[in-house]
């Protein structure tokens, strides 16, 4: 009898432990062998070329720091969950990713407005979050527009990358004024479009139109009819590559040969396939890096990624392969994997050398950092210049090939090309 008493009372404490739920973030369920990073991406939907790319560049990265041992002893396991490109499911992921599956830190999103509404839940949950790409301002911001205490971001933030096309348009290509098209339902766009012509007009130029379309609009001729009339010099377009390729080709076809301006939002391979690559010849768009860059760093990135996933590697790729090893890097200097020590360490960042460049984490919780600019040229994306966040030349060694000669504004018929 007293033996079947303590085999029950046996049963009874290992089953209260199964079902206790008392694992810390992070650890493996008796035993924590692993290390728990979450990722929420779009890798279906609408920008489901930006999600696969940060994913592929984030699995680059656990693949080699696995191979090379772990980090003190232990393998990161990587869970992701796809938001399909939009914001509810975006939020669920993160719910999902904290609640559930426990991880100590979240890496995303691409998209400003899917992470504007999944970071709350992080920073009432105190996990940090990291975005390699959400380039609005108030990303890293509560709602009372304080600094969120476990929300950052690697990548620069839109008022940089306006002014970096502002003054490419006003010194570089010597315009002296521009036409705005952007996506009203996407704050991303927006955010940018309100940078940009404060930035340009600062340095004496003018906005002669403002139009504005709505997310998955497909016809944008009415909007690039008005512009057309106004006769600007070129056209600044905010948007994601979805939108951009149609608004090229239909501006082409309307008669427009003034370059178009765009951003980071531009960098898919999917942007110049068909018609499009031959309508956004010359134009420019600013980015986190380019493939052009002679860093050893940078070149075995390039090899690595393309071997293992048969071609090049866009900014996003470069930009969850450094938010991946940015976290493990955290993890390995203090010695600890819980999500205040890895909060702490992001917040300490500096002057990380990552494949987009040097890293430093602000006050704010944002990237300083210098962007470049690309020219698309064959269909491609080509290093043009580089600009650092204080104007003068970058610190580190700037891509090779020579800045190509600009098209003067409003002459070259890029529909041509």
């Amino acid at each position: 009898m007293k033996n079947c008493l303590a085999i029950l009372l046996a049963s009874v404490v290992t089953l209260c432990s199964a079902c206790s739920g008392g694992d810390k973030p992070g650890e493996t369920p008796g035993g924590g062998e692993t290390i728990k990073i979450g990722q929420y991406a779009s890798k279906t939907g609408s920008e489901a070329t930006f999600g696969t790319q940060i994913d592929n560049g984030v699995m680059l990265a656990v693949d080699e720091i696995n191979g090379a041992g772990g980090i003190n002893g232990k393998k990161i396991e990587l869970i992701t969950e796809d938001t399909q490109s939009q914001t509810q499911p975006a939020q669920n992921a993160v719910e999902k990713l904290i609640g559930r599956d426990k991880v100590v830190a979240v890496i995303g999103e691409v998209a400003s407005g899917r992470t504007l509404a999944a970071a709350p839940i992080a920073q009432r949950e105190k996990i940090p979050m990291l975005t390699p790409a959400s380039t609005n301002e108030k990303v890293t911001l509560d709602k009372n527009g304080n600094v969120a205490d476990y929300i950052f971001r690697i990548c620069f933030i839109d008022p940089f990358q306006a002014t970096v096309m502002a003054r490419l348009a006003a010194e570089n290509l010597k315009i002296k004024n521009v036409a705005i098209l952007k996506d009203n339902a996407a704050p991303y766009s927006v955010g940018l479009a309100k940078n940009f012509r404060e930035q340009f007009t600062k340095l004496g130029g003018t906005i002669v139109e403002e139009q504005d379309f709505e997310g998955n609009q497909n016809d944008f001729k009415a909007q690039l009819t008005a512009i057309k009339a106004k006769n600007p010099q070129a056209i600044f377009v905010p948007a994601y590559y979805t939108s951009v390729s149609l608004i090229a080709t239909q501006a082409r076809e309307l008669g427009i040969t003034v370059p178009l301006l765009g951003t980071d939002g531009w960098d898919s391979p999917v942007l110049t396939q068909g018609e499009a690559g031959k309508a956004l010849e010359g134009c420019f768009f600013s980015n986190h890096y380019s493939n052009d860059d002679t860093a050893t760093a940078v070149k075995n990135f390039v090899k690595n990624y393309t071997g293992k996933y048969n071609e090049a590697p866009g900014a996003m790729s470069a930009l969850g392969y450094d938010a991946m090893n940015i976290i493990a890097s955290v993890i390995r200097q203090s010695g600890k994997s819980d999500p205040e020590s890895i909060r702490a360490g992001l917040a300490g960042l500096k002057g990380y050398q990552g494949i987009t460049g040097m890293i430093t984490i602000d006050a704010q919780h944002n990237a300083t950092k210098s962007a470049v600019v690309l020219q698309i040229k064959d269909s491609k994306f080509s290093y043009y210049t580089t600009i650092s966040p204080d104007g003068a030349a970058p610190a580190a060694a700037a891509p090779a090939p020579a800045a190509t000669t600009a098209p003067a504004a409003g002459a070259a018929d890029t529909s041509k090309k």
